[in-house]
């Protein structure tokens, strides 16, 4: 299927790893250029290197997203580079254990801007370019917690509440410019972070398969890939008359009846 991404400027913040990796590969194989926005730029140049010998396309910026300076920066400097902005993927975020009982008000703030902020920022300062853009779209990656909730973790789960409630703002605020807003709802996903988490536990087996037990479908954890198709999706004209909603890819885990992993 021919998803018309073909040289369309998608920023992917958090891009060169993990989900946002899958992404920005996938972005690529369709033609599309990913540029990625991460902190880290030796893993940013990495996956550049791996998406060019696939025979894609792309950039990177190095870019601390928590520090609203450098967001404005890097947009300004990928507009002078590339001159147009079709799209935005808000994927960088870490789960950092903000919790009410434990936590800090240094703590929970610092991690509404590792989380949260960051999206406003991207897309505030990438508006005018998007709205030059023919059918523009923005994707916004969330998390469970904001929904399930999580136990020790009240910042993240916020900032995932403040996501979601930025997708509908948005897909609203911006209908006049023929700009889509979607989000994906992201539960449990296997990426080098979750294997780190995991990693943790004294028995790091036992506590995953107790984890994919309780995925309905297929008792599996969500691939990267997974997430990334539904993102390429969204991106695409293939779904050009959708906007505003948050798509739970997680094999059933928020919404199915628990009874059904006895079946």
């Amino acid at each position: 299927m021919n998803l018309q991404l073909q040289n369309k400027v998608i920023i992917v913040t958090g891009g060169a790893r993990g989900i946002g990796e899958a992404i920005s590969a996938g972005l690529a194989a369709e033609g599309a250029i990913p540029v990625i926005f991460g902190k880290n730029e030796a893993e940013n140049v990495e996956t550049i290197e791996n998406i060019k010998g696939n025979g894609g396309n792309g950039y990177q910026y190095k870019v601390e997203l928590s520090n609203p300076a450098e967001c404005k920066e890097a947009v300004a400097h990928l507009v002078r580079d590339l001159g147009r902005i079709d799209g935005v993927v808000n994927n960088a975020g870490v789960n950092d254990s903000v919790s009410l009982e434990e936590g800090s008000y240094e703590g929970f703030m610092s991690s509404l801007h590792k989380n949260l902020v960051h999206y406003y920022l991207v897309v505030h300062y990438a508006l005018p370019q998007l709205k030059k853009s023919k059918n523009a779209a923005i994707i916004n990656i969330t998390s469970k917690t904001a929904e399930t909730g999580q136990g020790g973790t009240s910042a993240y789960a916020a900032a995932n509440g403040g996501r979601n409630a930025l997708t509908r703002e948005w897909a609203v605020e911006l209908l006049k410019y023929n700009i889509r807003v979607n989000a994906i709802v992201v539960s449990e996903c296997f990426t080098p972070m979750y294997a780190s988490w995991v990693s943790q536990f004294s028995n790091p087996d036992e506590k995953l398969a107790a984890i994919t037990s309780k995925i309905p479908l297929q008792n599996r954890m969500t691939k990267p890939s997974e997430i990334a198709d539904m993102a390429i999706f969204l991106l695409s004209e293939k779904s050009g008359h959708t906007t505003g909603q948050l798509i739970h890819v997680d094999g059933g885990y928020v919404h199915l009846d628990r009874a059904l992993i006895n079946l």
